[in-house]
């Protein structure tokens, strides 16, 4: 593989790859930075985590303990 193939499948956002999931995504950031959340099971993350799940590691599956 060519290292210059960098358009495409793996390297379009998500903002040009479907743009209505895109404004759900940030409506819904917008509504957690904006208003109290009473719901005792809805949980806020760290930037740390929210980059750690959306990274390449999302590309691993495991199921138990090795």
């Amino acid at each position: 593989m060519s290292a210059t193939r960098d358009t495409g499948f793996f390297t379009e956002s998500l903002a040009s790859r479907d743009p209505e999931v895109f404004k759900s995504v940030s409506d819904e950031l917008g509504r957690q930075r904006d208003e109290i959340e009473l719901i005792a099971s809805e949980n806020i993350v760290s930037l740390a985590v929210l980059q750690a799940q959306g990274s390449v590691m999302t590309n691993k599956y495991a199921e138990g303990y090795p």
